[in-house]
């Protein structure tokens, strides 16, 4: 793609950009503010350029070292810069735009079909890398109109976390927790045991989507179509625990931190949260464990993929895609994605390789392999650019019920059209 349209299209894409406030939960930690330089001086022949959303992550830091270990590995140095995430995807487009971008760069998933709408990625068929062994329903969060442009270095998601003290003393068996009906029945013998039942985040933002996300896919709705019977359903149900305290009314201002805050407290029997708890989840003062967020009918429902993809901006001299592909391939390996994992506490790894591997140290992730195997990505089903437009038509509209400013069956017809004014059609 040449500079021209690159730069045509970032301009277009700004807007889209500033949308995606994707959920800072959903990564590897919370992102923080301005950029930092780690590694090789610039320039020099040996020197290649990576560019990833972690500043929390210093020089000195496990993260920092297994990168500078795979550009060795590939016969070079790495000159790593780290940003948060929004300004990553902004600079990643300037970047472009002005013709000097970095070799490799980690984007948060829902941000890769900006850029490769903008042409400033390369293919990974083009590229020369296979994909076939990483999780299909991880990779398409990479996927623009039949091409992948990126990888999985791992994903996280979501799950329900419970008090164990609390379900106890209610008599309830999270094992019996196999769609809504079942569910329901297990949040109203809390409630008769005096205790709280759930808290969820529906905060008018990225995080409230991401949260909502399990419950409207859980129902069989789409996003193409967010004002159907089906995703009535499940804002209904969120509504309804609201409106008759199953659920705090504090949920429409909570985020995902503010939810997990208010389960360690070990008043509420339920949390939905992600797999970067699982370690604050062992701390906790209470016996604590997880179930799969049900389908409506049955199942587990599809929750969202967080987490970072490695993608490769298209270079003038394509000569350094060779090298390029030496480090992808050492951040890749089963063990690569074991140790991505761990550092992250926890990505799952995205091969299935990987899963057995980071398994057969950590036998208790088992719950989250199983959760990630069937997650979604948010900008799979070729929705690419549209879904933050989407998503804020969304999260919109899940405000608007559970303040009780509209019904859920007008929130979402509301939120239907907006998205559809929004995305053109």
């Amino acid at each position: 793609m040449n500079r021209t349209s690159v730069s045509a299209k970032a301009a277009v894409l700004g807007t889209a950009v500033l949308a995606l406030s994707v959920s800072a939960s959903a990564c590897a930690s919370a992102p923080q503010t301005g950029g930092a330089t780690t590694g090789a001086s610039a320039g020099g022949a040996g020197a290649y350029t990576w560019w990833d959303p972690y500043p929390q992550h210093d020089p000195s830091s496990a993260w920092a070292k297994r990168v500078d270990a795979c550009g060795k590995q590939a016969g070079v140095t790495i000159q790593r810069t780290a940003y948060d995430t929004t300004a990553l995807t902004n600079q990643a487009l300037l970047a472009g735009q002005e013709g000097n971008a970095p070799d490799v760069i980690l984007l948060d998933n829902p941000a890769v079909s900006t850029l490769a709408d903008a042409g400033m990625l390369t293919t990974m068929a083009d590229f020369g890398l296979d994909t076939a062994r990483f999780d299909k329903n991880l990779i398409a969060a990479g996927e623009l109109d039949g091409k992948t442009y990126g990888i999985p270095i791992g994903a996280n998601t979501l799950a329900l976390y419970y008090n164990k003290k609390i379900l106890d003393a209610a008599g309830v068996d999270p094992g019996s927790i196999k769609d809504w009906a079942t569910l329901n029945a297990a949040l109203k013998k809390v409630k008769a045991a005096g205790k709280k039942p759930i808290t969820f985040a529906a905060i008018g933002t990225e995080e409230g989507s991401f949260q909502f996300l399990p419950w409207f896919w859980g129902s069989g709705a789409q996003l193409t179509q967010l004002d159907s019977p089906q995703a009535v359903a499940a804002l209904d149900l969120w509504t309804t625990w609201v409106k008759d305290g199953t659920a705090p009314n504090s949920v429409i201002s909570n985020s995902q931190n503010t939810t997990w805050e208010q389960f360690l407290t070990g008043e509420f029997a339920f949390a939905e949260n992600g797999t970067w708890q699982i370690d604050s989840a062992k701390k906790a003062g209470f016996p604590t464990g997880i179930v799969q967020i049900p389908g409506k009918d049955g199942g587990t429902a599809p929750t969202p993929t967080g987490g970072e993809f490695i993608t490769v901006p298209v270079q003038k001299d394509t000569k350094r895609y060779a090298t390029t592909k030496k480090i992808l391939e050492c951040m890749t390996t089963p063990e690569g994605l074991v140790e991505t994992g761990t550092t992250f506490a926890y990505y799952i790894p995205s091969t299935a390789e990987g899963q057995q591997a980071i398994l057969a140290k950590e036998p208790g992730l088992k719950p989250w392999v199983d959760a990630v195997k069937s997650a979604k990505g948010r900008t799979s089903d070729n929705l690419g650019t549209k879904y933050p437009k989407i998503s804020e038509a969304l999260w919109t509209g899940v405000q608007k019920a559970l303040s009780g400013s509209a019904t859920p069956a007008d929130a979402l017809k509301e939120a239907q059209a907006q998205a559809k004014q929004a995305t053109g059609g």
